[in-house]
């Protein structure tokens, strides 16, 4: 989190509104000559705001003290920017901070606004609502019985927080549906793991990054070197999972990216003021030895995982499988204000090593693989006849001897398939690239 280092436009509009309430245009034409070597202050529109200021504290229905009207001032100034950019107040702020400790009361989503809606950028792994069928592209046009349009996204996010154990009923506009969705969720404290790994198959790992937080570098290496350990030796592949990851801090995700790179740029940043322009670039050793790759992404991939992918794409680090990602390709920084509260405002723009913008673009996958869910036929609970359950069916000649076992190995194949189309074909691509692999390194 970076301190202000350059005077808040808010701050100086708020100060030149008191300036115009107190004592007039004169002291605001010595404001303008003392700025005069800088940007000026534009007068004319400041003169617009205090008017309206005034008439509403003359003519409302109900007297509104100062600080709500110059609160709700600068949050319409933020919130005309863009849908990042926020006024936060004190319990904002301090909502803020308890929210990126990794762990606080809440659903266990990452939420945008989206047309005056909330939009749901990813459910976060093992919460409440993952649980509950949230889905990545979900709108939520109510918060029990509150609509969600007109609530900023602060207020909206504020209700969907609360106590453990407490109820929230979502109700959910989502394509393919014709009628809304209503789904109750239990409040939970979300504690999230940043990173999961398990072995697919002999020699093939697989890591999920739920999220990027501080140490999810380290969490990673961690991981890769416990796998080798488990798998007797060096890994053969590796699935990178950012599915639903809604991204998190930058440095977490040039970590990740540079763990699988030898060197080269890993992502830039650039924007209007001088420390908004930074490059940041990959270091010597790869742990996966070069081993082949294959990241997974889609709707739900945002921000940091976007960072990630495009890093190892343009790099042909890796083969990229999914569906085209969110595109939050912007950086926000939080200023605190002298009065404990912040504005979050967008300060630039993050580009991959090849110059690509991600901002409303988003990361096209190499492979295009739709989410879907094979089931096998028996699923439907009716269990279907073979020859062999007939009454005095034909030997096979061979004594009868009983149908070979699935091997542990052919079960999990199996498994995997049926829960989870995308990566089983993600695990095929690497058995695929590994053989490829070897065969040119003879």
């Amino acid at each position: 989190m970076k301190s202000s280092a350059r005077v808040s436009l808010v701050l100086v509009i708020g100060m030149a509104l008191g300036i115009t309430l107190s004592v007039g245009t004169s002291v605001l034409a010595e404001r303008q000559q003392e700025n005069s070597a800088g940007s000026t202050l534009p007068l004319d529109e400041l003169r617009g705001l205090s008017e309206v200021f005034g008439r509403v504290k003359a003519d409302y229905v109900e007297d509104v003290d100062d600080k709500t009207l110059i609160e709700g001032a600068i949050r319409g100034m933020l919130s005309s920017l863009d849908p990042h950019s926020a006024y936060l107040d004190r319990e904002e702020f301090r909502e803020l901070q308890v929210g990126t400790s990794g762990k606080f009361g809440g659903l266990g989503i990452e939420v945008t606004m989206e047309d005056g809606f909330v939009k749901v950028v990813a459910p976060i792994d093992d919460t409440p609502a993952m649980r509950a069928g949230v889905m990545a592209g979900d709108l939520v046009v109510r918060l029990d019985d509150t609509p969600v349009k007109g609530m900023s996204l602060n207020e909206a996010v504020s209700m969907m927080r609360g106590e453990p154990g407490t109820d929230i009923t979502l109700t959910i506009v989502r394509d393919g549906t014709q009628k809304p969705l209503v789904i109750t969720i239990t409040r939970d404290i979300i504690k999230v793991q940043s990173v999961k790994s398990r072995l697919l198959d002999k020699g093939f790992g697989y890591l999920r990054i739920t999220n990027f937080q501080s140490n999810t570098g380290e969490d990673v290496h961690k991981a890769v070197r416990e796998l080798k350990k488990e798998n007797e030796g060096a890994l053969t592949g590796m699935v990178l999972d950012l599915r639903n990851n809604p991204g998190g801090v930058l440095g977490a995700a040039v970590s990740v990216s540079d763990a699988f790179l030898r060197k080269g740029k890993v992502v830039y940043t650039e924007g209007r003021a001088q420390d908004a322009k930074l490059d940041f670039n990959a270091t010597p050793d790869d742990i996966l030895d070069g081993a082949p790759l294959v990241v997974l992404i889609n709707g739900g991939s945002a921000s940091a995982s976007e960072i990630v992918a495009g890093a190892l794409q343009d790099h042909k680090r890796a083969i990229i499988m999914g569906t085209r990602s969110f595109g939050k390709g912007s950086v926000q920084t939080i200023f605190p204000m002298s009065n404990n509260s912040a504005v979050k405002i967008t300060t630039a723009r993050y580009f991959t090593p090849s110059g690509r913008s991600i901002q409303a673009e988003g990361i096209e996958p190499d492979i295009k693989t739709e989410a879907m869910k094979v089931a096998r036929v028996e699923d439907n609970g009716v269990q279907l006849l073979r020859e062999a359950d007939l009454s005095r069916h034909l030997s096979n000649g061979n004594g009868d001897k009983p149908v070979k076992e699935q091997s542990k190995g052919d079960e999990e194949e199996k498994s995997l398939a049926d829960s989870d189309y995308v990566l089983h074909e993600a695990l095929n691509l690497l058995k695929g690239l590994s053989i490829l692999q070897s065969r040119s390194g003879e």
